[in-house]
């Protein structure tokens, strides 16, 4: 099994090449054809799904893996069409770490 890690990144760079490149065809091409306002409602529609799906029983699991997924793909996308890269969030995750998720949040209402 590959790091979790490594898979997100190489998605990434191939979300990131559709981005520059738009091939016909692509699934990915036709999200950042759509425009940003799309993109975050095909976010939202998959977050939903993952809830649904995590207050679903029985067989939750196999469907909450699935829905999960989509729901990083979908966050990819957005991310890239707002200039964020994966290293950006992983940065971001890095200063918060060993910091209360309270004190992290009061931090940022104070900028």
């Amino acid at each position: 099994m590959s790091d979790p890690q490594q898979v997100l990144s190489r998605l990434a760079d191939v979300i990131d090449r559709r981005y520059r490149e738009r091939p016909d065809g692509s699934y990915t091409t036709l999200l950042f054809n759509s425009g940003l306002a799309n993109m975050v409602g095909k976010f939202a529609e998959e977050a939903a799904e993952l809830v649904e799906a995590a207050a679903a029983v029985p067989q939750r699991g196999e469907r909450v893996r699935h829905e999960a997924a989509d729901l990083l793909f979908h966050l990819l996308v957005v991310l890239r069409a707002c200039q964020v890269s994966l290293d950006d969030v992983w940065a971001e995750l890095a200063r918060r770490e060993g910091q209360s998720g309270l004190a992290e949040r009061k931090s940022r209402d104070r900028s």
